[in-house]
């Protein structure tokens, strides 16, 4: 069922699965919106960062004048939900990234880009993600996982099958959530309700 309260959740909006999110965050209630500009990210309540491709998302935040925007309010305590892409720009650490990529930061993890290997090597599996009664359908493109987590960094979700098996693909550490796949690909919202519900928490406090 939709939240009580239509809180202001954002979805970057400068490359990626936008419109995906959009539609998920609409179903359950909140006033979900595109965020392009620092005066759209000032009206954010809790903030989604969609899958595509990191390097080109923080070259157009910077070009957009949002990236120290981004940097300053995720430190700030903003919550905010990486899938894909969006795990590896919030990531303080990165593995195999290209010559001097840049992050927005914020969780104290390690992420290997690309980890999965090329576009054909994407994959689905159903896993288990704490907070969550049954498994949810995964879709992996191009996907990173997580090398190593800091003291307090909960892991959320780990690979369960295949040579990938135990492998970090979900995290949370306080206000900041993130998933290698892409909640937005594999049906239903309950995902996309955890993090509603963070944000809520959080805008509570």
């Amino acid at each position: 069922m939709p939240v009580t309260t239509r809180l202001p959740i954002g979805v970057l909006a400068l490359q990626g699965d936008v419109r995906e999110h959009l539609v998920m965050l609409s179903e359950l209630g909140v006033d979900a919106f595109a965020v392009r500009r620092p005066e759209e990210l000032a009206a954010c309540a809790g903030l989604v960062l969609p899958g595509g491709e990191s390097t080109t998302m923080v070259r157009l935040a910077r070009t957009f004048d949002l990236l120290e925007p981004l940097r300053e309010r995720i430190a700030d305590g903003l919550p905010a939900f990486g899938t894909c892409a969006g795990m590896i720009l919030l990531a303080d650490r990165i593995v195999d990234g290209v010559a001097g990529q840049e992050t927005i930061g914020g969780l104290d993890i390690t992420v290997r880009r690309n980890a999965f290997g090329r576009q054909v090597d994407s994959f689905e599996e159903d896993i288990h993600l704490h907070g969550l009664d049954e498994p949810v359908h995964a879709v992996f493109i191009r996907a990173p996982w997580v090398e190593a987590v800091g003291e307090g960094v909960e892991v959320l979700a780990t690979v369960e099958a295949g040579p990938a098996a135990g492998k970090i693909v979900g995290v949370r550490q306080g206000p900041l959530m993130a998933t290698s796949f892409h909640p937005e690909m594999g049906g239903g919202i309950r995902i996309h309700r955890l993090f509603v519900d963070l944000v809520a928490q959080h805008t509570s406090v």
